[in-house]
């Protein structure tokens, strides 16, 4: 049985800590170091490909695979896991002509990667392969070979994948930034691939949380008209249109304690505040929150910039609260 930690030992992990950090790290200065015009081959290959990136590895280098297929996917490069194992089995059917395939394998030897790596010389499926050891028999089998610089592991037996697994899943994070940058992919485009969570809030648009039905009246309506339709929205603001539908201008409940000495007998283009603050309904709802908290209002009508003026829609702080951007 292992001893039991103590509060004496504090030192010991950290220094342990750091050891494994600064090795993994000045790996990867290696790993940059070391790219070449197999790198730039490896994303040609994946550009031509009219199918996936399949990823395929044993082991943890399979655990490594199934992270850098999940980052090709989001970043707009169709990519999909397949085990080695399971393809023996029947998956190979996944693996097309139209696809290429990046199989990983630290030594390069790795038995179950065999069928995979026959099945892409037997249908000239373009094949990356990703290992340490060069002259292996991944990297002499494929058709662009990415070799691994020499690097101790971190884990000082040398038996542990740890610095070779931080170098794997790094190069595939290069990979996957080389696509998207090469395929000019937006934070739109990846909020099309990645909707939930806090990351798909925060590239909500306001064309997304927006409410359709505003509360507008014209210029000339009286006040007490208008804070009848101001208490039913529960906006907090009323938007003031011209004749030709166009926003003029907003009245709130700033407006109204300004104008508290005979305000009923106003109208209100006398009480509105004119030129309103107002937000694209293609931006984002993160740039309307801060133009929100910048000036201390709770309301933005959404209108089209070039456009007639005409209000699309209002987006409430709550709205953007609850959808978890602000």
């Amino acid at each position: 049985m292992s001893p039991t930690a103590t509060t004496d030992d504090s030192d010991t992990f950290l220094a342990t800590a750091r050891r494994v950090i600064g090795i993994e790290a000045r790996a990867l200065d290696l790993l940059g170091e070391s790219l070449d015009e197999s790198f730039a081959a490896a994303l040609r290959l994946i550009l031509k490909a009219r199918g996936r990136v399949v990823v395929s590895g044993m082991g943890k280098s399979g655990h490594v695979g199934r992270k850098i297929a999940a980052t090709l996917a989001s970043t707009g490069t169709p990519a999909q896991f397949v085990h080695p194992a399971e393809a023996s089995h029947g998956d190979l059917g996944m693996v097309t002509p139209d696809d290429v395939a990046l199989v990983l394998s630290n030594s390069g030897e790795t038995p179950e990667l065999a069928d995979i790596i026959a099945h892409t010389r037997r249908f000239a499926i373009p094949l990356i392969g990703v290992a340490s050891r060069e002259g292996s028999t991944l990297l002499r089998q494929s058709d662009v070979a990415l070799l691994l610089p020499k690097a101790e592991e971190a884990c000082g037996t040398g038996v542990v994948p740890t610095t070779s697994t931080t170098m794997t899943l790094a190069l595939g994070d290069a990979l996957a930034v080389a696509l998207m940058e090469h395929r000019q992919f937006t934070p739109e485009d990846f909020r099309t691939y990645h909707p939930g969570g806090k990351l798909g809030a925060r590239l909500s648009r306001v064309a997304d949380l927006m409410h359709h039905e505003m509360p507008l009246v014209p210029e000339s309506q009286p006040m007490g008209e208008v804070l009848i339709t101001m208490s039913q929205s529960g906006f907090g603001a009323v938007g003031v249109t011209d004749a030709t539908g166009r926003l003029t201008g907003v009245v709130t409940d700033g407006d109204l304690r300004r104008h508290l000495d005979g305000l009923l007998s106003h109208s209100a283009a006398e009480v509105m505040t004119r030129n309103p603050r107002t937000i694209a309904p293609g931006a984002l709802a993160e740039a309307a929150v801060k133009v929100m908290n910048e000036f201390k209002i709770t309301s933005l009508f959404a209108v089209e910039p070039g456009g007639d003026g005409r209000p699309l829609g209002i987006l409430h702080i709550h709205d953007c609260l609850r959808a978890g951007v602000a």
